[in-house]
């Protein structure tokens, strides 16, 4: 499942996969794989996401709040 709203709050905030990947503790790669659908993150690394970016899981995933 791509990952719209994880892909669009990194390039609203100014930040390079390379960053984003470093600050959470994962490759540059996988970050891609997941804002491109090609992996899904663990539980774990969607609340990682979810946190480091203030932004609701739904959020990441949709990008979409959910109300």
């Amino acid at each position: 499942m791509k990952m719209i709203g994880l892909q669009e709050i990194r390039k609203r905030k100014g930040y390079t996969q390379l960053k984003v990947a470093m600050d959470l503790n994962i490759t540059r790669e996988t970050l891609s794989y997941y804002e491109n659908g090609k992996r899904n993150p663990d539980l774990e690394t969607l609340v990682a996401l979810s946190n480091y970016f203030n932004k609701s899981i739904d959020y990441l995933i949709t990008g979409k709040e959910f109300l």
